[in-house]
């Protein structure tokens, strides 16, 4: 694959935002998790995020398409750095587009020190990121009777 990151621009924050809240509607349904779905967060939360000096939205991108995107928190200052989130559109799941996000993402801002989290009953997505070098905290957050969340860090 190419180049798999583009650095997302204020105004194409309406177009993450729309593609976000679509990629992640299905887990809002099966999850019921409100309060924290991406899928359920207004435009201006998103816009709040991509103005943060510590924030970087990138689109996934497969040629000129973006089939997702990645939000790479870095305060550069020896924290952990945080992917949260990161989503592929449903067309384009399966593909290796995740994989090669994180990978892009860990070229970029450097391959130590990270940490996410993911719904634990998500199985597929904890197999990624345990394949990606990400190891169980031992912590998680039960957000309701139907998810919990798990953490993870490299």
């Amino acid at each position: 694959m190419e180049r798999i990151l583009r650095l997302i621009e204020k105004n194409e924050c309406e177009k993450l935002w729309k593609m976000q809240v679509e990629a992640f509607s299905d887990l809002l349904e099966k999850y019921r998790d409100y309060d924290i779905s991406p899928a359920n967060e207004p435009m201006s939360r998103v816009v709040e995020r991509l103005e943060q000096p510590f924030t970087y939205y990138y689109f996934i991108m497969d040629g000129d398409t973006a089939v997702g995107a990645v939000r790479v928190v870095d305060m550069k200052d020896g924290s952990p750095k945080r992917i949260s989130p990161i989503f592929i559109m449903k067309e384009h799941r399966g593909k290796g587009f995740a994989k090669a996000a994180i990978k892009a993402a860990e070229k970029l801002h450097g391959a130590d020190n990270w940490a996410l989290d993911t719904i634990l009953q998500e199985e597929g997505n904890c197999r990624l990121y345990e394949k990606m070098g990400y190891r169980r905290t031992g912590g998680t957050q039960v957000i309701n009777d139907r998810m919990t969340l798990v953490f993870y860090e490299k």
